[in-house]
C-alpha cells in the first residue's frame, strides 16, 4: 500500500512539474496577430474600403427556405470600422442572429485575400478566407468537426440592399446547399456619392454622418469606429487623408490610369 501511495505521489508531482512547461509550449505555438506596417495597413484599408457601402445599421430578414417563412427570423446588424495604429478591420455585429453573432473582416495584402473571424451562436469561432468576385465577397472555411466546408457570400446589391448567404457542403463534395440567406435593408449610413457635395469620412472615405474636431477645425467620420480612430491619432489621420487626396489627384491627372 505504501509503495502504491509513493508511486501515485511521484506521478502527481511529475504532472505538476510538467504541466506548466506544456502550457508554455502550447502558448508559444499559438500564432500572434501580426502588426501591420504603415504600407501594409494602407493597402489593407484600401481593400476594405470596397465595403464602405456596408457601414451603418441594417434590418435583416432571414429565410432558411427561399420565398418561405418556415424557420424565418428577423435580426439587426451593424458594420463599423475598427482602425488601430498597426491594424485595420471591419466589425460585423448582429443582434438576434441565428447564423452568426459577430464577424471581424481583415485583408492580407501579401496573399491578396480577405479573412473573416466569425463568432457563431454557440460562442465558438470559425475562420473564413476568400476574395471579392464581381461585387461578391465569397469566403470559405476549412472542414469542421463534422467534415463540412462552410461558405458565406456577401453581395452588395445597392446602397440600400445587401444579401448575406450561408451555405455548406461535404468536404469531399462540390455542390453547396443553402443554410439561410439574410436580406438586409439599410437603416443607417451609406457610402458618400462622389461629386454630390456630401460630407466624406476623413478616415475611410465613406459618407460622413458625425462631426469630430481637432484644433478648432471640424471633420466628418462615418461610424463610431472611425470616430475612435480619429481621436486616437488626429494628426496621423489628417496627414493620411491628405496623402490619399494627393494620390487620387495625381491618378486622375495621369492619362490611362
Amino acid at each position: 500500500m505504501l509503495r502504491n501511495k509513493s508511486r501515485i505521489s511521484y506521478w502527481v508531482m511529475l504532472a505538476v512539474a510538467v504541466t506548466p512547461a506544456w502550457l508554455a509550449l502550447a502558448t508559444a505555438e499559438e500564432p500572434a496577430a501580426k502588426p501591420l506596417t504603415p504600407a501594409s495597413k494602407a493597402a489593407s484599408q484600401q481593400a476594405l474600403e470596397e465595403f464602405n457601402g456596408l457601414i451603418g445599421g441594417w434590418r435583416g430578414s432571414a429565410q432558411p427556405v427561399r420565398n418561405s417563412t418556415k424557420g424565418a427570423w428577423m435580426e439587426k446588424a451593424e458594420w463599423v470600422w475598427d482602425i488601430k495604429k498597426d491594424a485595420v478591420a471591419l466589425q460585423y455585429k448582429i443582434k438576434d442572429g441565428q447564423a452568426l453573432q459577430t464577424g471581424r473582416l481583415t485583408f492580407d495584402p501579401d496573399k491578396k485575400i480577405y479573412h473573416l473571424t466569425a463568432t457563431l451562436p454557440d460562442k465558438t469561432t470559425r475562420e473564413y478566407t476568400g476574395k471579392l468576385e464581381e461585387k461578391k465577397l465569397v469566403l470559405d472555411s476549412e472542414p469542421d468537426a463534422t467534415d463540412y466546408v462552410h461558405r458565406i457570400t456577401v453581395t452588395q446589391l445597392n446602397e440600400k440592399r445587401t444579401l448575406v448567404l450561408f451555405e455548406k457542403r461535404p468536404a469531399g463534395g462540390e455542390r453547396y446547399s443553402r443554410v439561410v440567406e439574410v436580406g438586409y435593408t439599410r437603416e443607417g449610413t451609406n457610402l458618400a456619392i462622389e461629386g454630390a457635395g456630401e460630407p466624406v469620412c476623413i478616415v475611410s472615405g465613406g459618407k460622413g454622418t458625425m462631426k469630430v474636431s481637432h484644433k478648432g477645425k471640424d471633420y466628418w467620420v462615418c461610424c463610431t469606429g472611425c470616430r475612435d480612430a480619429f481621436y486616437d491619432d488626429p494628426e496621423g489621420v489628417i496627414a493620411e487623408a491628405a496623402e490619399r487626396a494627393e494620390a487620387k489627384k495625381k491618378k486622375a491627372a495621369t492619362p490611362g490610369t
